[in-house]
Order: structure tokens, then C-alpha cells, then sequence
């Protein structure tokens, strides 16, 4: 799955990883198939650990945010 291909929501996204592990669990794809599922899981776990990671760094400016209003005040 290449960045055009990407899906564009978290949610989404995590779906889509779950669905591909479930697969490859199974062990019901040959090893083509699997190479390219496994491929599109790490493209898709990427993806999701950067969306986390973006709204953790956003929780935390908001949090820093609202400590420095309770210092102010």
C-alpha cells in the first residue's frame, strides 16, 4: 500500500490492520499473499503510530496549555 493508497482515518486504518493480523493468522494465504498483507500491516501500523503519536503531542500542549492558566491564576 503505497501513500496514495492510504487509508486517511485512524479508525479505519486500525480496522484494516486487524483485519489483515486475522488473515495472516489463520494461516489460510500462500506466501505471496501473506508477504503482501504482512507489507500493508506495517505500512498501516505506521500509520496509525503517527496519528497516536501526533494527538499524544497534541494532549500534551493542551495540557501544558491549561497548567500554565493554573499557575497564572
Amino acid at each position: 500500500m503505497g501513500p496514495a493508497e492510504r487509508t486517511t482515518d485512524f479508525e479505519s486504518a486500525l480496522k484494516e490492520l486487524e483485519a489483515i493480523v486475522r488473515e495472516l493468522e489463520s494461516g489460510d494465504v500462500d506466501l505471496d499473499q501473506g508477504l503482501m498483507k504482512f507489507e500493508q500491516g506495517i505500512d498501516l501500523y505506521k500509520q496509525c503510530r503517527s496519528t497516536l503519536e501526533s494527538a499524544e503531542k497534541k494532549i500534551r500542549i493542551l495540557s501544558d496549555s491549561l497548567k500554565e492558566l493554573d499557575y497564572k491564576e
